[in-house]
């Protein structure tokens, strides 16, 4: 990934990631966009120290946001032949939390819509005591602009991400020192 445009997201991905950083910390969420995907050498760094394992590459992921403790969303390109967009998000924690959150980009945009981001996905337990998820109608809105097709609440997106991708911690412990 090292071209420039390489590094820009796809329209829905910026539209949605832009009404994000409007709203990091007041809204529970535990998910701060970035504003471009990280280089390759930065994923890979970052891929490198999660798994220990300096033998790794990064190139199977676009890192496009993190929670306050600096575990990453990215696309898994695990699907050949597919663009970007039909890629699923995955987060990968700071302390060793894995999950397919979405299975598509547009999956992904509901579960924004939601008032739930990909740590919230990914995890069992509540960021906070008491802590419900809280539709936003301005992701709302850009989820039914370009994804019009992948309605579905937070627990369905979270469920089928799951289901079709049951192998991704072991997939990425496997790949662990």
């Amino acid at each position: 990934m090292t071209p420039s445009e390489d590094r820009r997201f796809p329209a829905p991905l910026a539209s949605a990631m832009a009404v994000r950083l409007d709203h990091v910390g007041e809204d529970g969420v535990d998910f701060e966009p970035f504003t471009t995907f990280l280089t390759a050498d930065e994923t890979t760094d970052w891929f490198r120290a999660w798994t220990g394992n300096s033998e790794l590459s990064g190139d199977e992921f676009r890192v496009f946001g993190q929670d306050g403790t600096g575990g990453y969303a990215a696309f898994w390109l695990i699907r050949p032949d597919q663009p970007l967009t039909e890629q699923p998000v995955v987060f990968l924690g700071s302390e060793g939390e894995t999950g397919v959150v979405a299975r598509d980009l547009g999956a992904f945009l509901w579960l924004l819509a939601a008032g739930v981001g990909p740590w919230e996905a990914a995890t069992s337990h509540d960021p906070e005591p008491g802590w419900t998820p809280h539709p936003n109608r301005d992701l709302t809105a850009i989820a039914e602009q370009f994804a019009p097709a992948h309605r579905a609440s937070a627990a369905t997106v979270i469920e089928q991400a799951t289901r079709e991708f049951p192998d991704f911690d072991d997939t990425v412990m496997n790949l662990c020192r």
